[in-house]
């Protein structure tokens, strides 16, 4: 059975979608493309078709949106790349094991509504007589048609949380702990991609992680496994791959973006890499300051200022700043950059940008509005968790969110399948960078 992710249709109608955001001119290729998709002869054709969109001239916006980190760095903002760091052993273990915890509970949030647009998210609530969100899911029995939880509230819903449950957002953070602790902060592109093939289970990858897995398989090496015929490779999969590298980096966010430009070049480019770095550098601010704004501005000072993930961010900071209700920001939001796939980067960023700013610090409103927003639920709940845990620590996390994790976490990284969560931070805090040289 082919996986999901490459099927010959799919493939060539994501990458229609994500070359019109980039600016091509497709002339009558998605029609002809879409003909030989109803006629089934679109298998046939395809490396014709692939051939000829590979061909295409690049467009004009492409020179503000480069891959390499060089080209990145050369068109950032002005910005504050690295910050005086004041924490000792014990209280950065506090921040980084709040992290982590802020993370899973963000997580487990969202699994089971994972991809569910924001009215049907509000419609299920209502429902449960649970809106606005203010805890795990609850459970109705039983279900109203058309609303039935993913699976996955099994183990995540209201009440029936025993931990972190295994998933693909942390499978993440975790193999980048056992990178850093294979290969050090000196690793590349090439040992992130050896570690991919030594942990992760092909069918346990998806989107542009699994046609960069199968490029690799077929003897690619990074970074061109990132651009041949990926059309996932500005979704949101780099993101979800970032905590770690700011965990290791407190106070430095230009090192944290450049550990997430090696770990995510072997899989996304442009945007795709930019909401990696900017989550990285936002979490490797968030060790130092509580000031979200700022927190923000540190991972947009790390990335091209003309891209088009910057200007989303800008716009839903003005939105924030504009609207008294999260609602009418998030209605903004998506009247503006709701046409993205629901997994892209730029309209999950922002939802996480909207759950900082009306969370105002708060780990509890925080992830419930990250999560109300829709879209990618589990990786939007996932990140703006770990940068409050970071601002905030462990000590300081409400007890309803973080007890039901019982500090376990579950993961398919061979030696991590049953993991106490604050082990992995003590982990995590021998590796990190509090001010020695690497």
């Amino acid at each position: 059975m082919l996986h999901r992710d490459l099927l010959v249709d799919l493939m060539l109608r994501t990458e229609i979608a994500q070359r019109l955001h980039e600016g091509y001119d497709l002339g009558d290729l998605p029609q002809r493309i879409e003909a030989a998709i109803a006629d089934a002869t679109v298998e046939a054709q395809a490396d014709a078709f692939w051939s000829e969109l590979e061909a295409l001239p690049h467009p004009p916006a492409r020179s503000t949106e480069p891959s390499d980190l060089q080209a990145i760095r050369a068109l950032r903002p002005v910005g504050v790349r690295q910050h005086a760091l004041n924490l000792d052993d014990a209280t950065f273990y506090d921040r980084v094991y709040g992290a982590w915890l802020g993370r899973c509970a963000g997580c487990t949030l969202g699994k089971p509504v994972e991809g569910w647009p924001r009215a049907k998210i509000e419609a299920y609530l209502r429902a449960a007589d649970a809106y606005p969100l203010t805890s795990y899911f609850p459970v109705l029995d039983p279900f109203p048609e058309g609303l039935e939880l993913s699976a996955n509230y099994v183990r995540t819903a209201l009440g029936n949380v025993r931990g972190m449950t295994r998933d693909d957002d942390i499978d993440y953070t975790v193999l980048a702990l056992h990178i850093l602790e294979t290969c050090g902060r000196g690793f590349s592109a090439k040992d992130v991609a050896t570690a991919w093939i030594h942990n992760l289970p092909f069918y346990k990858v998806y989107t542009a992680e699994a046609v960069a897995y199968r490029s690799l398989a077929n003897g690619l090496l990074p970074p061109r496994t990132a651009t041949y015929r990926n059309p996932y490779r500005e979704w949101l999969g780099a993101q979800i791959r970032a905590d770690m590298w700011g965990y290791v980096s407190p106070g430095n966010p230009e090192r944290a973006a450049e550990f997430a430009h090696r770990d995510t070049s072997v899989s996304h480019t442009a945007n795709g890499i930019y909401g990696a770095m900017w989550a990285a550098a936002s979490i490797a601010t968030a060790f130092v300051t509580d000031d979200l704004h700022q927190i923000i501005a540190a991972g947009l000072a790390e990335i091209p200022a003309q891209c088009r993930l910057a200007k989303a961010v800008a716009d839903t900071v003005t939105w924030a700043h504009e609207c008294p209700a999260w609602e009418d920001a998030w209605a903004m939001l998506n009247a503006t950059y709701g046409g993205y796939h629901t997994i892209h980067t730029i309209p999950n960023t922002c939802s996480i940008i909207l759950g900082l700013l009306y969370g105002h610090g708060d780990l509890h409103r925080t992830i419930c509005l990250a999560v109300m927003g829709g879209w990618d639920t589990d990786c939007t709940g996932a990140t703006s968790g770990s940068i409050v845990g970071a601002m905030r620590g462990a000590a300081a996390l409400p007890a309803d969110w973080i007890d039901p994790l019982n500090d376990r976490l579950e993961s398919i990284v061979s030696g991590f399948h049953d993991s106490r969560i604050s082990d992995l931070a003590r982990r995590t805090l021998a590796l990190a960078d509090l001010g020695q040289e690497p």
